[in-house]
């Protein structure tokens, strides 16, 4: 695989990247619907490993649909004739995928290369969940194996802190379009600590897990990732939470009858 840093966080210079060994879903193959030389998201999350949106100036081009497909195709051959095929095909790559105009006509394509190369392999989508008052992504989100979205903190306040939306953006909105999947989707958290333009950055308190355990009670979904630091980030004021407190986390939500991983 072949990353490009800058200042300690990496751009994906590729349509396809890996195949890696993600600690959250087995060895994956990446895709990157997003500008290649450019970080393009609806928040600019300031644990993001691809650095702050606008650190890289350039291309804002996005990859067409005929060229993902054909990278993503020659890819899953190549794979399938070295007897190596990924055990999911992830969608994230450098900013928020479901921005792409297309991006139900690429899911389309994914599947049936997919069921033709790799049929035993998952489709997954890391989405930060601004999307989804567009139709035609919440049909795409529908049809993947694993439809795994954001939410970090049930507090706006916490949340803006954290994600710094570029968007129009409400928790208790995101809470209600994740409902109507009825139970198809993977929520997932990223918990930290730390300060960020002097203000304490903390959505382990009891108060915010209390929040964020009702909203899964309200959700329901199918599953739920927690996670924590793992790579650089663009605030480097910010604190890793160990495993075992992730672990403590978790058990809260699988009390709840909701199956949790910790990666």
């Amino acid at each position: 695989m072949c990353i490009k840093f800058y200042t300690m966080t990496a751009l994906y210079p590729q349509i396809i990247y890996g195949p890696v060994h993600s600690r959250r879903l087995g060895l994956s193959l990446g895709v990157n619907l997003l500008p290649l030389e450019a970080k393009l998201c609806t928040f600019d999350c300031i644990y993001c490993e691809c650095g702050w949106n606008g650190d890289n100036r350039g291309s804002r081009r996005l990859n067409d649909r005929e060229q993902v497909a054909a990278a993503l195709e020659s890819a899953l051959a190549a794979m399938a004739a070295e007897g190596q095929l990924p055990d999911v095909i992830t969608f994230a790559g450098n900013g928020e995928p479901t921005m792409h105009p297309d991006f139900e006509g690429v899911i389309e394509d994914t599947i049936a290369l997919r069921d033709r190369y790799a049929p035993s392999a998952k489709i997954s989508v890391l989405s930060n969940a601004t999307q989804l008052h567009r139709a035609d992504v919440v049909r795409a989100l529908e049809r993947v194996d694993n439809n795994i979205l954001k939410i970090d903190s049930l507090d706006e306040s916490v949340a803006r802190l954290i994600n710094k939306p570029c968007c129009n953006y409400s928790v208790a909105e995101v809470v209600e379009q994740l409902k109507a999947f009825n139970g198809k989707v993977i929520v997932q958290t990223m918990f930290l600590r730390g300060q960020y333009e002097d203000r304490v950055v903390d959505n382990t308190t009891e108060e915010q897990i209390a929040a964020w355990l009702e909203a899964l009670k309200t959700i329901s979904p199918e599953s739920v990732m927690v996670y924590s630091i793992a790579r650089d980030t663009p605030c480097k004021t910010l604190q890793k939470v160990e495993r075992e407190e992730l672990e403590q986390i978790a058990a809260r939500v699988r009390a709840l009858g909701i199956a949790c991983s910790v990666a």
